[in-house]
């Protein structure tokens, strides 16, 4: 591993750390090489102008073994950095050697290597009375104008001709069959090693039955759960299953009890193989949840681990996986090219779940909501890119299931940690997840007719919401008639010749109509919503309310009021919308108005939301007659 320019400095303090979590009784190395040239595209780099003894004494500090190598004579440092490679591989294999006879324990001091050489090294000198060599002008293009300046091709020429390539080719330029030998043979050559490729060696996950964790629905909103407590308790059924193969790890910046996925310790520990202390909480060298408060470091480690063949699952707070949001892209670039690829073997999808989400991060204040990353995976390839929303605990368990059995992709999972209605028995939950969305015809009141106006929703706070609005406009207004519609797999929305999620017009219409009004609560920015049924019939009619990044410290219910997602907001907007019942709706439309400046009132004065918000469930006189759920 190397690193040596300084917009990696911070990257690098956080690599230092990794030390901490290798246990050489089981795991492999890493040897940091930092390289430093001494500049970057236009100037000196932090590194490059410390002192040999203060860089060696930072990287010390961080419980390393250094070895230094510094110099300009190519011959003499090709020997000099060949011979600290074996010192250094010698090291480590007799750490892991120690480890694995007498068993592990603290402190070991992995090598690590200081590498100095001139930038443009064994380049041009010079260029038109400029130093190009050791200095920043060689890190773009040293030589320009080679076709219209002699000179400069003259340079070019010099230079290409120091490497002798009349030493390793022949005059059809093939390399010389006694070099060609000298490379290593099979799966030693580095881009056929299997864990250079790692599908070869994947393995499948034994998953659990994940309707064995499902929550009893036996009527829709109704009981309170943590959803994301009931895949906590797969994934420690998930570790317990593959414990021999030792080929599943969760990742989690410090969070994994806060997000409710602390069942795993029932089985499994943080990994640290530092000291343990009497007071620490399931924390030991074996560990197989890797905790650490960086989400550059956690999403690097999955992202590795995958790529070597295994599988794994990223948990983070929503707002802090836009830390690594250009990790998400690189990746799913990665893929995106390795699918063109016949001898590439498919790899374990990367599953993010995003959880602590902004709606519901009400206590932590605005710098803890932002619902980004989901415009981030919108603008990846849709051979490759995933977004479920799952509106509870049983439709996250069945998404969840799909994407740890998933290859080749990047896996987007939404859902908050707190209490929340369940929704969908198992059965329901596994069909609708299957369809991607449905008519939620136990919300509806249009009786399977043609619409008024469609509430459509994708999330679990737009799923309260507007469900919530299509009671509020059932008892007040039943004139109107109301279809519901929730999106749980996002890219569903996309036409079929976008993305292979995507649905025909027929099912589009099928769903929303052809021409009727559609408010849709997004639990996201409301531009992806517009981003994603472009092209549908009529698409100006869809009137999307989502995140506005209106945030603060403040309750639950009044950070969907100040994104103007409310409950009420949407009843007032669907109002406005529908012209069929438009004498009728002045009066409720003020009704609603008034209820959002009682609620104004209310949280100001109670510090809490009003009960019949805090407390609202769906009750049997919502239902029309001859429901049954």
């Amino acid at each position: 591993m190397s690193l040596s320019r300084s917009r990696h400095t911070f990257g690098f303090h956080q690599v230092l750390s990794e030390e901490d979590i290798l246990n050489p009784v089981r795991d492999g190395a890493v040897l940091p090489i930092l390289h430093l040239n001494g500049y970057k595209i236009s100037g000196p780099t932090v590194f490059g102008r410390e002192e040999d003894t203060d860089m060696q004494k930072f990287i010390e500090s961080h419980g390393y073994d250094v070895h230094s190598v510094e110099g300009d004579d190519p011959m003499t440092m090709h020997r000099a950095f060949a011979s600290t490679l074996e010192t250094c591989y010698t090291k480590i294999r007799a750490l892991q050697e120690d480890a694995r006879i007498h068993g592990f324990t603290s402190g070991a001091r992995w090598p690590a290597i200081i590498l100095r050489t001139p930038k443009g090294w064994t380049g041009p000198k010079e260029v038109d009375g400029l130093a190009i060599e050791g200095t920043f002008r060689a890190h773009q293009v040293p030589v320009t104008e080679v076709r219209e300046n002699p000179a400069h091709l003259n340079i070019l020429e010099q230079w290409m001709r120091s490497y002798h390539p009349e030493n390793l080719f022949d005059e059809q330029g093939r390399l010389f069959p006694e070099l060609a030998a000298l490379a290593p043979q099979g799966d030693r050559r580095m881009g056929a090693n299997p864990h250079a490729n790692g599908g070869k060696l994947l393995v499948d996950l034994d998953l659990p039955a994940f309707t064995k964790y499902a929550i009893d629905v036996p009527k829709p909103a109704t009981e309170l759960h943590e959803s994301t407590r009931q895949f906590g308790k797969m994934m420690r059924d998930i570790f317990t299953r593959n414990a021999q193969q030792q080929n599943f790890r969760l990742f989690c910046p410090d969070e994994t009890n806060s997000n409710r996925l602390g069942n795993v310790f029932e089985v499994e520990n943080r990994c640290s193989t530092g000291k343990v202390f009497a007071g620490d909480d399931h924390l030991s060298p074996d560990g197989r949840v890797m905790e650490v408060l960086s989400e550059h470091l956690c999403q690097g480690w999955l992202e590795g681990y995958l790529l070597t063949g295994r599988h794994g699952v990223f948990a983070t707070y929503e707002a802090f996986a836009m830390v690594s949001d250009s990790m998400t892209i690189q990746h799913a670039k990665w893929l995106q090219v390795g699918n063109t690829l016949s001898w590439r073997a498919p790899v374990a999808s990367l599953n993010i779940l995003l959880t602590s989400t902004c709606w519901r991060n009400d206590h932590n204040g605005f710098s803890h909501q932002g619902p980004g990353l989901i415009d981030v995976v919108l603008s990846s390839k849709g051979t490759v890119a995933r977004i479920y929303l799952p509106p509870d605990a049983n439709c996250l368990l069945s998404v969840a299931d799909h994407c740890l059995r998933s290859r080749d992709y990047v896996n987007l999972m939404i859902i908050d940690k707190q209490p929340q209605l369940q929704w969908l028995n198992m059965e329901d939950a596994i069909a609708h997840c299957g369809r991607g969305l449905s008519t939620w015809q136990w919300a509806s009141n249009d009786q399977n007719e043609e619409p008024d106006v469609v509430l459509a929703c994708a999330g679990d706070i737009p799923t309260l919401e507007t469900v919530a609005a299509a009671c509020w406009l059932r008892r007040h207004l039943p004139e109107l008639k109301v279809r519901v519609v929730n999106v749980v797999d996002l890219m569903k929305l996309y036409p079929s010749y976008l993305h292979p999620h995507g649905m025909d017009n027929a099912t589009f219409v099928e769903h929303f109509t052809a021409d009727k009004p559609v408010v849709f609560a997004f639990h996201g920015y409301p531009r992806a919503v517009h981003e994603l049924v472009h092209g549908r019939p009529n698409a100006q009619r869809f009137h999307v309310r989502g995140f506005h990044a209106e945030g603060t410290t403040t309750t639950p219910f009044d950070m969907v009021v100040l994104n103007g997602m409310s409950r009420y907001h949407l009843c007032i907007e669907a109002m406005r919308r529908a012209t069929r019942v438009r004498t009728l709706t002045p009066a409720r439309i003020a009704e609603c108005n008034d209820l959002l400046n009682k609620h104004h009132d209310y949280i100001r004065a109670h510090f809490e939301d009003m009960p019949e918000v805090r407390d609202w469930v769906w009750t049997d006189e919502a239902k029309l007659p001859g429901q049954v759920f």
